[in-house]
C-alpha cells in the first residue's frame, strides 16, 4: 500500500515537473529573438535614401534604419556574388572555402579570353560539410526558410541541402528567367501571369512568418533584385523617366575607369523601378512583422552581395562618391549598405563607421540567439555584437580580399586589404601596389603607395601572410597573346 501511494506520488512529481518543463520551454521559444534576414543582389552602397541617394525611393528601408543601425562601412566579402554568399552561410572568407568566383564563371581550362593570366580554379558549390548558419539555427530549434536567389551550386547543392526546412526559388541560378511570372524555376512555382517576382518572394515569406509565428524562425529573403535582366514593372518605370528628366547633372554622367566608362550619375529609370519594388516588397515582410506582434522579437539585417553595377551590362546605377562598381577591388565594388534593427540592442537612428563584412553575421547571429559560437566553423567571422550594443571596438585588426580572376566588369585578379583607414590593393598580373586613406579620399582618387613605403610594406607582409593561411590560389601565367588587362590605373 505504502509503495503504491509513493509510486502515484512519483508518477505525480514526474507529470508535474514535465509539466513545467514543457511549460518553461513554449515560454522560452515564444520569447526568443527570430532572424528575417534581407539580402540584395548588386545593390550598390548610395543606392538608398538613407545612404544618400536622391533619385531612388526606399521608404520602407529609410524607416528601417531610422529605427535601428545603419552601417557606413560594411563591407561584401567579395567584388561578386556567390563569394559573398558562401560567406554568409559559412562565416568564412571566400579564400578558404574555395567559392571565390560566381559560379559559372570559366574555369582555367576553359578560359577563352586573351588576358595576362590564366584565373585561378575555384570551387563551383558550397561543400556540404560546411555547417551553414541555417544549419546552426536548425539545431538550436529554430524553423528556417529561403527565398529567392541561391547560386551556390548545383541541385543537391541547394537551400534544402544545406539547412533551410524550405526553399521558394532557391537553385543554380545566378539570375531570373524572368521577372515576371512565369518564371519558369524549378523551386518556385508559376504564379498568375505577370505576376512580380520580388512582390511574390515577399509573400512567400510572409507566409511562412505567420506559419511559424510561435517558434523562433530564420526567414532569409535573397532577392533576385538588382541583378540583370534590367526590368521594371511599368508603372514604376514610367514614374523615373519623368523624374530622370529632371536631374541636374553636377559634372560629366560619365566617367572612364581603366579602359571602362562608368556611370556617374543616378537616373536610369528601370533601374530606380527594381530598387523600388524590392523596397516594396521589403515593407511587406516588415508590415506582417509588426502585424504579427512580433517585431519586439525580430532581428532584422538588410545588406547586398557587392557594390552597384555601373561599368558594365547596362551600367545602370552610379556609386559615386566611391570608386567604380561590381567587379571591382575599389569601394564601389564592395562596400555596401547594411541595417540592422536588433530589439533591445540597437537604439533608433544609431550609425556605426566600424569596419564589419559578410563572414561577421555567422557569429553575430548565434550570439543574439543565444547558441553556442562555433568557433571551428565560422573561423573568419567576428561578432560584431559589441558594435551593435554601442560598446566598443571589434578586436581585428584587418579585412581581406582576395580575387583570382577576371571580373565580367572590367576588374583583374589580386588581393586587397582594409587595415583602419588604410587600404592596400595588390594586382596579380604586374604585382602594382595601390594604397588610398580612406579617411581622407573615399574616391581612391590619391594611390600614396610611392609616398608612404613603409607602409606598404607592412601591409603586403600580413596580406601575403593571409593568404598563406587561407590556402589561397592564385591566376598562372597565360602562354596565349596577351590582351588589355582591363584594370584600371591609380587616379
Amino acid at each position: 500500500m505504502i509503495k503504491s501511494r509513493l509510486h502515484r506520488l512519483g508518477q505525480l512529481l514526474l507529470t508535474l515537473a514535465v509539466a513545467a518543463c514543457m511549460s518553461w520551454t513554449t515560454q522560452a521559444a515564444s520569447e526568443r529573438l527570430n532572424f528575417v534576414f534581407f539580402l540584395a543582389d548588386d545593390l550598390g552602397w548610395r543606392d538608398l535614401g538613407c545612404q544618400g541617394s536622391t533619385f531612388y525611393e526606399t521608404p520602407n528601408l529609410d524607416r528601417l534604419a531610422a529605427s535601428g543601425m545603419r552601417f557606413t562601412d560594411a563591407y561584401s566579402a567579395c567584388q561578386v556574388c556567390s563569394p559573398t554568399r558562401a560567406a554568409i552561410m559559412t562565416g568564412k572568407y571566400p579564400a578558404r572555402t574555395g567559392v571565390t568566383d560566381y559560379i559559372g564563371a570559366a574555369q582555367p581550362e576553359k578560359w577563352a579570353r586573351p588576358t595576362r593570366m590564366l584565373p585561378a580554379p575555384y570551387a563551383n558549390r558550397l561543400a556540404l560539410d560546411e555547417v551553414t548558419l541555417a544549419e546552426a539555427l536548425k539545431a538550436g530549434d529554430y524553423k528556417t526558410f529561403f527565398a529567392g536567389k541561391w547560386h551556390l551550386g548545383p541541385e543537391g547543392w541547394w537551400p534544402e541541402n544545406q539547412g533551410f526546412d524550405v526553399n521558394k526559388g532557391g537553385c543554380g541560378w545566378g539570375s531570373p528567367a524572368s521577372y515576371f511570372s512565369p518564371y519558369k524555376n524549378p523551386r518556385l512555382e508559376d504564379g498568375p501571369k505577370g505576376e512580380h517576382l520580388p512582390d511574390r518572394l515577399a509573400r512567400e515569406t510572409v507566409e511562412f512568418i505567420e506559419t511559424n509565428r510561435e517558434r523562433p524562425f530564420l526567414a532569409y529573403l535573397s532577392f533576385y533584385s538588382v541583378h540583370t535582366p534590367l526590368k521594371s514593372r511599368a508603372d514604376l518605370q514610367t514614374k523615373y523617366e519623368a523624374r530622370a528628366k529632371q536631374v541636374k547633372l553636377d559634372g560629366a554622367a560619365w566617367g572612364d575607369e581603366g579602359e571602362r566608362k562608368v556611370r556617374r550619375v543616378q537616373d536610369h529609370a528601370v533601374y530606380a523601378g527594381m530598387v523600388e519594388a524590392m523596397d516594396l516588397a521589403v515593407g511587406k515582410v516588415l508590415n506582417a512583422v509588426e502585424r504579427l506582434g512580433l517585431a519586439g522579437r525580430t532581428v532584422v539585417v538588410f545588406t547586398s552581395d557587392n557594390g552597384g553595377l555601373s561599368t558594365s551590362e547596362g551600367s545602370p546605377t552610379s556609386n559615386v562618391p566611391l570608386r567604380a562598381g561590381k567587379g571591382w577591388f575599389y569601394e564601389g565594388g564592395i562596400r555596401v549598405p547594411l541595417i540592422v534593427r536588433a530589439p533591445g540592442v540597437t537604439k533608433p537612428g544609431a550609425i556605426c563607421s566600424e569596419p564589419v563584412f559578410s563572414a561577421d553575421f555567422y557569429p553575430t547571429i548565434l550570439e543574439l540567439a543565444n547558441l553556442p559560437a562555433r568557433p571551428a566553423q565560422h573561423k573568419d567571422g567576428v561578432s560584431f555584437v559589441p558594435l551593435l550594443k554601442q560598446q566598443g571596438k571589434l578586436k581585428r585588426e584587418a579585412i581581406y580580399w582576395h580575387y583570382p580572376h577576371y571580373g565580367n566588369q572590367g576588374g583583374s585578379p589580386g588581393s586587397a586589404m582594409r587595415m583602419g583607414d588604410w587600404k592596400l590593393i595588390e594586382f596579380a598580373e604586374d604585382n602594382r601596389v595601390e594604397l588610398y586613406n580612406l579617411r581622407d579620399d573615399i574616391g581612391e582618387t590619391r594611390n600614396l603607395a610611392r609616398d608612404i613605403t613603409g607602409h606598404v610594406a607592412s601591409m603586403q607582409q600580413k596580406l601575403h601572410a593571409w593568404q598563406r593561411e587561407v590556402g589561397a590560389k592564385f591566376p598562372a601565367i597565360n602562354t596565349k597573346p596577351a590582351g588589355p588587362t582591363g584594370q584600371g590605373k591609380a587616379k
